[in-house]
């Protein structure tokens, strides 16, 4: 099995120093860093110029990354897994050659990757997904209450990044109480992680010792109905997995499926928030959500993604070294006028919105319909029981960095 020969350490053999000084950045035509405080806290200017003036950016940083930022390009290298190869997925001082964590299905390509995503595709269906409304109703229900009375507070601290925690440990079948160690191993796996690797392999360690420990303990029990369980029904060329290999699969439903959510809803409230027509429309006709939510994905899509380029090539007339980092810029193609109508705008009955939120071909995010039912379901409820809000001060909005960016705090002020 695949498994056999690529599961045989962790990130023990991936360290490296740790990074220095991290100078500004001097021009993002050719000196780009997502972690420039500039990029973290309005990325989309930086976008536009680059899909106007330098569409393919190179930069040096990180042992050389290629950002394509035109939906064109994004859409065709995101297809191309033979040239750009999602062996490594996350931008980080690690260099490229270095294996890393296997975490399948996300970062292993075809033909090994198409078992893998075969074997998860039934528990994400759009009926199985459905499954879970009530026990996301119970989880947002149980927050609102906690809520109500307050005039105000965090909307993304107290509400939109309890979420999708909560629902993963339903999933996973362990107490709520363990979701805000969930939030703290990501935030630092993918914020501080990519700068600093030891911390990375320590986060990852720790987090695979959890995992480990679940998927013995599931093993020796009885319990039923959770993706653990389903993961030891589950066989690939008729052998059963491993713990390893179930841990591991855990591990990429943690990095996939919380942040992601949790900055989607996030970003929804805070729009809510400073677009007082939007909130009203909504508040009076709920079924706007399902077109808002895909709209808010589009115009506020969380996720970058990155890929390795197998040799030298080029995209758009532009040169791409091999080893270097080639990143899926997401939220610009998903702002490129090229594809959308007036595409800085934000259209919440947009009618034709073919955004690449949940990326685009084989590596296309599994989740997207569990991610959608949180989102739709959390409004659905916070405009039910506060219809009526406002950011209480706009400076006071801050941003996660790295490869997922979501509002971190969204401070808000009932106003009925």
């Amino acid at each position: 099995m695949l498994y056999n020969n690529l599961f045989a350490s962790h990130l023990d053999s991936a360290i490296m120093n740790e990074p220095t000084h991290r100078p500004p950045v001097a021009d993002w035509h050719s000196d780009l860093d997502h972690f420039d405080p500039e990029f973290i806290s309005d990325p989309y200017p930086i976008y536009e110029e680059l899909r106007d003036q330098c569409p393919v950016a190179h930069s040096d940083r990180y042992g050389g990354m290629t950002w394509l930022t035109k939906a064109s390009d994004v859409s065709a290298a995101a297809n191309d897994t033979e040239l750009f190869s999602s062996r490594r997925t996350i931008i980080s001082e690690i260099s490229t050659d270095r294996r890393g964590l296997i975490l399948p299905p996300i970062n292993i390509d075809p033909p090994d990757h198409t078992d893998y995503r075969r074997l998860l595709l039934p528990f994400f269906t759009p009926k199985a997904t459905a499954d879970w409304e009530p026990t996301i109703r119970e989880i947002c229900s149980g927050l609102l209450d906690g809520l109500r009375g307050q005039t105000e507070f965090d909307a993304a601290a107290e509400y939109a990044q309890e979420i999708p925690g909560d629902v993963t440990a339903r999933m996973l079948g362990v107490p709520l109480e363990d979701a805000p160690q969930f939030r703290a191993w990501l935030h630092d796996l993918l914020e501080v992680g990519p700068t600093q690797p030891t911390v990375a392999r320590e986060t990852t360690n720790e987090m695979m010792e959890y995992l480990l420990a679940l998927t013995a303990e599931r093993r020796t029990d009885n319990k039923d109905g959770d993706m653990v369980r389903y993961l030891l029904d589950q066989r690939i060329e008729e052998a059963e997995l491993s713990d390893d290999e179930i841990a591991r699969t855990l591990f990429l439903l943690l990095v996939a499926g919380v942040d992601t959510t949790w900055s989607a809803l996030g970003f929804s409230l805070l729009h809510l928030a400073t677009h007082p027509e939007d909130r009203r429309r909504i508040a009076e006709n709920k079924s706007l959500i399902p077109t808002a939510v895909e709209e808010f994905l589009r115009a506020y899509s969380p996720v970058f993604i990155a890929r390795v380029t197998e040799e030298d090539t080029e995209v758009s007339g532009c040169p791409v070294r091999a080893g270097d980092w080639t990143v899926l810029a997401f939220p610009s193609a998903n702002r490129d006028p090229d594809l959308f109508d007036r595409p800085d705008e934000v259209l919440i009955d947009r009618e034709e919105n073919r955004h690449s939120a949940f990326g685009l071909g084989v590596h296309r995010c599994l989740g997207s319909n569990l991610a959608r039912l949180e989102m739709q379901i959390a409004l659905e409820m916070w405009m039910g029981q506060f219809p009526n809000f406002e950011l209480t001060d706009e400076s006071a909005v801050t941003y996660s960095a790295g490869h997922v960016r979501g509002p971190r705090s969204v401070p808000i002020r009932i106003t009925d």
